[in-house]
């Protein structure tokens, strides 16, 4: 099966582009509705203080967190040239993983500061090993940041299994909830939604330099683009969007993935909507994932992160078979 190219060349049909306005009215009405569908599911009713206190705070975690991983994905994206990237392919996620099961094994909790200092040693590295990859203008540059990637990604999933093993009896269900994918004890909702709306308005500052980066390295460099410059900020908005959203909800999967190509199938292509489009159906696609999460089973609440790699992957699938039709 063919995959359709995440950047139309110059002999392939791209879709027809889509209007700014009615792609903004659909995805605002779109996030209105998952919105009032997450306020409103629980197995106590409604309540004004109710959703107050306890429904708002987590409908802004969840439009904020699936805001970053739309976001962290696109530039993964664009990155690495690859249409399968998402936001865990450069080890953010294996560290914040990692770091967050440390501080559960040391201090009994901690788990959101634990992952966010993981994810940044993972960047660290990221940047240490690939600072030639980095510089390079050759079409090999991407193939050489998905290598350390994964072996980084290799390797912090081999010690967090290994201190999976040490965490206390009574912690253990919350770490496995946390690693799958969990909202609950999200706290900081606002400041994450802040954090997208920042992160939108610098792509959107830069869409012109990053349509051309999404040409390809050599390209880039011959329209006086700087690229090992450029290759930076992205990695930097990548891994910290990664970092900020994993701290607050774990290793949330298919959100960065899905969200990019989805778009991209329907005809938004050039970063300029790409910008705020992405933020606005990533949060949209998780408030209706963890409204299903917490109303599937009342009272029961499962893993969010299961919830979106359930309806993420034939969601995916049919974006791939529509794309080939």
């Amino acid at each position: 099966m063919k995959l359709p190219a995440a950047f139309p060349g110059p002999h392939e049909v791209a879709p027809r582009p889509a209007r700014s306005a009615a792609l903004a009215l659909l995805l605002g009405l779109l996030l209105l509705a998952m919105l009032a569908l997450e306020l409103g599911v629980g197995a106590a009713g409604w309540s004004w203080p109710l959703v107050r206190e306890l429904r708002l705070p987590r409908a802004l975690a969840a439009a904020g967190v699936g805001a970053l991983l739309a976001q962290a994905g696109l530039v993964m994206q664009l990155l690495l040239r690859n249409p399968l990237a998402d936001p865990y392919v450069l080890g953010a996620s294996g560290g914040a993983g990692l770091g967050a099961l440390l501080m559960l094994v040391s201090f009994g909790g901690l788990l959101g500061l634990g992952s966010l200092l993981g994810a940044l040693a993972a960047l660290g590295l990221l940047l240490l090993l690939g600072r030639r990859a980095l510089a390079a203008t050759d079409e090999q540059a991407p193939a050489q940041l998905i290598l350390i990637g994964a072996m980084l990604s290799a390797v912090f999933g081999a010690c967090s299994t290994l201190t999976l093993a040490l965490v206390p009896e009574h912690s253990l269900r919350g770490a496995v909830f946390w690693l799958v994918g969990d909202l609950s004890g999200a706290t900081r909702g606002a400041y994450l939604c802040m954090l997208a709306a920042l992160l939108a308005l610098l792509l959107r500052a830069g869409a012109r330099r990053l349509d051309r980066v999404a040409l390809g390295g050599e390209q880039a460099w011959l329209l006086g683009e700087p690229l090992q410059r450029l290759r930076l900020g992205l990695v930097l908005a990548a891994a910290l969007a990664t970092a900020a959203a994993v701290s607050q909800a774990g290793a949330i999967g298919f959100v960065g993935l899905v969200v990019p190509q989805a778009l991209r199938l329907r005809g938004v292509q050039r970063m300029h909507q790409q910008a705020w489009a992405a933020p606005m159906l990533g949060a949209a696609l998780l408030l209706g994932a963890d409204a299903l999460a917490r109303g599937v089973a009342m009272p029961y609440e499962l893993p969010v992160g299961a919830i979106t790699a359930l309806v993420g992957a034939p969601v995916f699938v049919a974006l791939l078979l529509r794309g080939q039709a």
